[in-house]
């Protein structure tokens, strides 16, 4: 097992291993956990693969990239969460997503609001953004517990708004 990067009241995180295979296809294999991330498409297995092959490269070349959420008492992955650079973005992005079975817990505010700590004080990140779509209220919430200001509203190449969201260290 991965060492553990920090820990929450109930979470550690950690990098994510080939081993997480079958956690990964539960949370974006499942079409409504997959809802609101990228494309809104479940994802096939093939995807999968080359996303935990992206991500261990990003560990190599940034120090960071996606992690597993795992729950401190079971050591079950709970989700995942991580820092990311989509399309070659130059300021990091905060992205997550959770097992349905753990919705509704409070997890994703404590994980953001971890994540965003560790971002700013342990991988010296002087800004973090969020990218949440207008009918996302929970994420929204999410980011508004986190301390992060809705900074503009840009649009996806489908001409579709996204809300995006932003922590500074202070």
């Amino acid at each position: 097992m991965s060492y553990c990067l920090f820990e929450t009241s109930r979470l550690k995180l950690r990098r994510i291993t080939a081993a997480d295979f079958d956690d990964m296809m539960a949370v974006y294999g499942d079409p409504i956990a997959a809802r609101w991330v990228d494309d809104g498409q479940p994802l096939a297995e093939k995807d999968c693969h080359r996303w935990i092959a992206v991500t261990l490269e990003n560990y190599v070349n940034r120090g960071y990239g996606m992690f597993a959420a795992v729950d401190r008492l079971d050591d079950s992955i709970v989700g995942f969460c991580g820092l990311v650079h989509p399309g070659g973005q130059e300021v990091p992005e905060i992205k997550y997503a959770l097992k349905r079975t753990c919705w509704g817990k409070g997890l994703a505010s404590e994980l953001v609001q971890s994540l965003l700590g560790y971002a700013h004080e342990e991988l010296s990140m002087h800004e973090v953004i969020a990218t949440i779509d207008p009918a996302n209220l929970a994420s929204q919430r999410v980011a508004q517990k986190a301390g992060m200001q809705m900074i503009e509203i840009q649009f996806d190449a489908a001409g579709l708004p996204i809300q995006v969201y932003r922590s500074k260290k202070s």
